[in-house]
């Protein structure tokens, strides 16, 4: 078990001592030359009960989203089909709400899982709750990950979400984990939260029966009509230093740069890679919010001469 101060005297080492630490750590579980790529598409867009205040789709924010049944399974697969070409290994499908509205639904959203899997790809979902019962369907059905961020601190998370507890969302990792399903947890950064927040966000997910096997590390998109969208940004070195923080609590799981990605230069892109970083999500949105341009993810790793890794890791 990892401490709050043993984490956060490594989060204030000086920055390049940080770094440093991070990089041979990653070095010595991955390959530092290669990373993974994501690709997400939203099946069923809005009207979400829930008051994550970060959330375009939550009813309860002022943003009056309109909402998007659930996509057929041809859209999907086309999609799928599309973020393959581009080079994703896994093709991440999330639904908003709390949970599957109906048993058809959930069965539909299963039909998706093994179409993709067909395709070659790694698969993920976000659905919110499930059961035990539920998570053993999407495990016959081919699923290799689920995602289920814990958002913030369990100190900071009742200033973001009332709806559902952190509890909550720990009992969803416990019911994925057992069904032999990798989980996909990290969090969002810049809702006003505080470097010891984020420590302590890192520090909860260190200290699960079995940290997440991929940490997503979302950088706040503000979107206007959320109780966050006046919020002060995270300053980048500290954004670099949550990344370097991930890799050295939890040395063997893919640290993502998800979300807000396209704010940053290719400068804090490539020192977040260095301090561990090695997944990414690609296309042009993700979810309800932009993503990078075609294109620039190609360049960035030309210049740091880094691969598209291909292997399954599931």
């Amino acid at each position: 078990m990892v401490t709050f101060k043993e984490a956060a005297d490594i989060f204030y080492y000086p920055f390049f001592k940080l770094l440093r630490t991070a990089h041979e750590i990653h070095i010595q579980n991955f390959d530092e030359q290669s990373v993974q790529i994501s690709d997400i598409l939203s099946i069923k867009t809005g009207g979400c009960s829930e008051d994550c205040a970060y959330c375009a789709q939550s009813l309860r924010n002022g943003t009056k989203m309109p909402k998007q049944p659930m996509l057929d399974l041809k859209n999907v697969t086309n999609a799928a089909q599309n973020a393959k070409e581009r080079g994703a290994s896994r093709f991440c499908m999330s639904m908003s709400g709390r949970r599957p509205s109906s048993d058809e639904e959930f069965e539909k959203i299963c039909e998706m899982v093994k179409a993709v899997k067909n395709l070659g790809l790694e698969t993920c979902v976000t659905l919110g709750f499930v059961t035990e019962q539920q998570a053993e369907k999407l495990k016959k059905s081919g699923l290799d990950y689920y995602n289920h961020n814990v958002d913030t601190s369990p100190e900071f998370y009742p200033n973001i979400i009332s709806t559902r507890t952190m509890d909550d969302r720990i009992k969803t990792i416990e019911i994925i984990q057992r069904a032999g399903i990798n989980v996909c947890c990290g969090g969002i950064v810049g809702m006003g939260e505080t470097n010891e927040d984020r420590i302590k966000m890192l520090t909860l997910l260190a200290n699960l029966s079995t940290p997440p096997k991929c940490i997503p590390i979302n950088k706040l998109v503000k979107i206007p009509g959320t109780r966050v969208d006046d919020s002060h940004p995270i300053d980048d070195f500290d954004f670099v230093r949550t990344i370097a923080l991930a890799r050295i609590l939890m040395p063997k799981s893919y640290v993502k740069i998800a979300a807000g990605r396209n704010t940053f230069s290719e400068s804090t892109q490539a020192l977040c890679i260095f301090a561990g970083a090695n997944a990414l999500f690609s296309g042009e949105k993700l979810l309800t919010v932009d993503n990078v341009k075609n294109g620039a993810d190609k360049n960035l790793l030309d210049k740091l001469n880094i691969k598209i890794e291909k292997t399954n890791h599931a």
